[in-house]
């Protein structure tokens, strides 16, 4: 399913070294091919328009080159991203872990501006000087305050540059810290005191943040600074079918820049993976007949494409170089049993009660995780 301009952008990705290079590394050709072919207005500071970026995201064609699509979902909300960045407005990306949050930031702002690597990683840890700036200290000390030992947060950088600056879990960071980004994102300045200097945001200066559902009683935002953002839920794949093509051009996207030397998964393999995780997320089977107790764990859909590859791995490494049920068992046990006494219970009752009764084409993976689950 990954077009031919993802495979080479991998290899190119590989030659460099590098375990993983941003989006717009990675997607470079499609980039380009799209500005090239790109025939509508551009926003001040956008390297191309509304309607090219939603190609980039969604699919489509840029010229005689194929554009892979990078979200596979619901596209009314793509766009509604997209026309929320044209705006004055920051952009809040709200899901469950594993919704693409991230993926979906990283390359709206790859293809917006060129760059998605401005970004600020919300912790517990995360400080104001984090969101605004920060001195070299030896600098300070040495010279006292000045425009050489400023270090300036990727915020400041966007506002200076008229381009998107992404805040990750936000919800992760203390009030104080988001509370730092009202007035940014209000008043579009950023004060440096020190200097007796204001620095005002250029046209094309917004942020795009994500926010996890299942962190909301972390540090919840304000109702303030929820006021400042156009907030977009995005859900977990409404098909099956949804689900198993992501997941089969995630680990393929995987295994190419990995360079992992394995088959890929068979579909229906796949499949099986993506139905467990749909059943055990859902707390019933999918026709509905049968409850079952869910895991503590999320069981996302990036978890699902993490069970495959690490499978991958585990073929070409110990095994014959084509994906066993004993390999997805090994990764399926782990992904699963995240609590040891509780999930291993529901773990047991599933395999027992559903996987057990499917049939002979599941029979090999109900065995393989029998065996783990012992």
């Amino acid at each position: 399913m990954a077009k031919k301009s993802t495979s080479s952008a991998a290899n190119k990705s590989d030659s460099s070294g590098d375990l993983r290079a941003p989006a717009e590394q990675m997607f470079a050709e499609e980039i380009e091919a799209l500005i090239k072919e790109d025939k509508y207005d551009k926003p001040p500071g956008w390297k191309m328009s509304a309607r090219a970026v939603h190609t980039y995201i969604c699919g489509g064609k840029a010229g005689k080159l194929d554009i892979s699509p990078k979200y596979i979902g619901h596209n009314r909300l793509v766009e509604i991203a997209i026309a929320t960045l044209v705006t004055d407005r920051a952009l809040l990306l709200i899901g469950e872990p594993g919704t693409a949050k991230s993926w979906l930031s990283e390359h709206l702002s790859a293809a917006i501006n060129g760059d998605s690597t401005k970004v600020v990683q919300g912790t517990a840890g995360t400080t104001e000087e984090q969101v605004r700036y920060t001195w070299n200290y030896a600098m300070l000390i040495a010279h006292g305050p000045s425009k050489d030992a400023l270090i300036k947060s990727p915020i400041f950088r966007a506002m200076e540059s008229g381009s998107l600056a992404r805040f990750e879990e936000i919800t992760r960071c203390a009030s104080e810290v988001q509370d730092a980004m009202i007035s940014l994102l209000s008043e579009k300045r950023l004060s440096v005191p020190e200097l007796a200097v204001e620095v005002p945001a250029q046209k094309g200066f917004s942020v795009i943040a994500t926010a996890n559902t299942r962190d909301r009683g972390v540090n919840d935002m304000s109702a303030a600074l929820k006021r400042r953002f156009n907030i977009i839920v995005l859900p977990t794949p409404s098909s099956i079918e949804t689900e198993i093509e992501i997941v089969g051009k995630r680990v393929q996207e995987l295994a190419s820049n990995l360079a992992l030397k394995s088959e890929l998964p068979a579909t229906d393999a796949i499949e099986q993976v993506v139905t467990i995780f749909r059943e055990l997320r859902s707390g019933q089977t999918l026709d509905g007949k049968n409850k079952l107790k869910s895991p503590s764990g999320v069981l996302s859909t990036a978890e699902a494409i993490s069970v495959l590859a690490n499978s991958m791995a585990l073929s070409a490494s110990f095994g014959s170089g084509s994906v066993s049920a004993d390999d997805i068992a090994a990764g399926l046990q782990g992904a699963v049993v995240k609590d040891e006494e509780k999930d291993r219970i529901a773990w047991q009752e599933y395999l027992a009660n559903v996987l057990k009764k499917r049939g002979s084409d599941w029979r090999p993976l109900y065995n393989a995780c029998s065996e783990h689950n012992s």
